[in-house]
């Protein structure tokens, strides 16, 4: 003879104004977690540019050759 609790009984529902709120709060949240997604996304974004733009910077100084360097003059 087991009688589950539903759970308006134990918690009353909330008020409009406070489901008004919740609603707001709700939207806001979800805003916010999706320019966070777009920023990170964006960050990751640029930072691979980045890095293959130093690795090719690397690569191309690595091909030029080394400038001569000059004997420095004997001084008497």
């Amino acid at each position: 003879m087991s009688r589950s609790l539903s759970t308006s009984a134990v918690m009353p529902s909330p008020t409009r104004s406070e489901s008004k709120a919740e609603a707001i709060s709700r939207a806001a949240m979800e805003t916010i977690q999706l320019e966070v997604a777009r920023r990170e996304a964006k960050t990751a974004q640029l930072r691979a540019a980045r890095l293959a733009k130093e690795a090719a910077d690397r690569a191309a100084a690595a091909r030029t050759a080394p400038a001569a360097k000059r004997k420095a003059a004997a001084v008497r």
